[in-house]
């Protein structure tokens, strides 16, 4: 990995640190106290100790949250890894902005913005950019077909990771939590290579059936990808490597958030496969930042368990979602709202004035 000492994603990786071990400390103890059996809110409580590391506080707030979707087309769909066309990436972009796409109900549901950026989509969306509908971070229509060779040079690859960090900058004012989002027709393929290169686990391990492939459609999705890895030869143990061979314009970018999100001290709720392949992009760039996500729940796609066990997360969900745009993140957010509650509105023995014991 070669950065220029300067650049935004070489001054972003040095401006994260770890979460506030000593909040984490002081929220324990409170939550050891409240007027309930120990620990009887169970994994909320442990979400309410990692938001508290999280913002360095015992009073996080949670209130302003940005779902940020992130748009981009493949080259590898020629390879015929996907069931549907490319041309669905621009028309979902464009119910995305219409409000009538499923993240846009449950972004509504949990009273969260939605933001789409264009990251390499192939079609012309700059009507919608110039009146401020969507964000324009286009770095190319689409990624090179990896089957055949690179996905991305190794400069788009880090303008991708930037465009991400550069739309969280943009956010950071108007937000107290982030959560990822995609859409790229084809997506589960870069993000099962991201996944078999750094887990360090078989393609056939990995690879899921995306949009709904057969039985005969997902062994040809594996051979193409088991030939594209070796083509490709990605180092695991270095992320721009990884998403210039075999990534995606989304997944740098949602990669890019994160770590924007990390340097900034908030959290960011992690979605499905395609974000899990995101987040271990920023995980093999700055270790630290995963001590700000957040893991929304856990896929139908057999990658996503993987991913997420890698990166050391349990999923606040397990719905048999397997649908993306950010949409499992957006439920989860619930549960985080009410990890602080308990942590800011549950009185403690002493303060209910009840007894502990007979």
């Amino acid at each position: 990995m070669t950065l220029h000492e300067s650049s935004l994603l070489t001054r972003t990786l040095a401006a994260i640190a770890p979460a506030n071990h000593g909040a984490r400390a002081k929220a324990k103890e409170r939550l050891d106290q409240l007027a309930i059996p120990h620990w009887a809110l169970g994994r909320l409580m442990d979400l309410a100790l990692d938001l508290a590391a999280i913002t360095g506080s015992l009073h996080p707030t949670v209130n302003r949250k940005s779902i940020v979707v992130m748009a981009g087309d493949h080259g590898i769909v020629a390879a015929g890894v996907s069931k549907f066309p490319q041309a669905v990436t621009l028309e979902m972009v464009r119910n995305f902005v219409i409000e009538a796409a499923s993240i846009n109900a449950l972004a509504r549901q949990v009273g969260a913005k939605v933001t789409v950026v264009d990251t390499g989509v192939a079609g012309d969306l700059s009507e919608l950019a110039a009146c401020g509908k969507i964000v324009d971070k286009k770095i190319a229509p689409g990624t090179a077909n990896f089957a055949e060779g690179p996905a991305m040079t190794h400069e788009q690859a880090v303008r991708a990771i930037e465009a991400g960090i550069e739309v969280a900058q943009s956010l950071g004012d108007q937000t107290d939590i982030f959560g990822t989002g995609d859409m790229g027709i084809g997506n589960t393929s870069p993000s099962s290579a991201i996944i078999a290169v750094i887990c360090k686990y078989s393609v056939a391990d990995v690879t899921g059936r995306g949009t709904g492939l057969d039985d005969d459609a997902l062994a040809k999705k594996i051979v193409i990808l088991e030939k594209a890895l070796k083509l490709n030869q990605p180092n695991p143990q270095d992320g721009l490597d990884v998403l210039a061979k075999v990534g995606g314009f989304e997944i740098g970018a949602i990669a890019g958030l994160i770590l924007g999100a990390a340097a900034q001290k908030k959290p960011v709720v992690i979605d499905g496969i395609i974000s899990s392949a995101g987040a271990l992009l920023a995980h093999s760039l700055a270790p630290q930042c995963k001590d700000y996500m957040i893991a929304g729940h856990r896929s139908a796609e057999q990658g996503h368990k993987i991913a997420l066990d890698f990166l050391d997360k349990k999923p606040l969900l397990d719905l048999d979602l397997r649908l993306g745009e950010g949409t499992g993140g957006a439920v989860a957010m619930n549960l985080v709202e009410a990890a602080v509650a308990i942590l800011t509105e549950v009185a403690t023995f002493e303060e209910a004035a009840v007894s502990q014991s007979s």
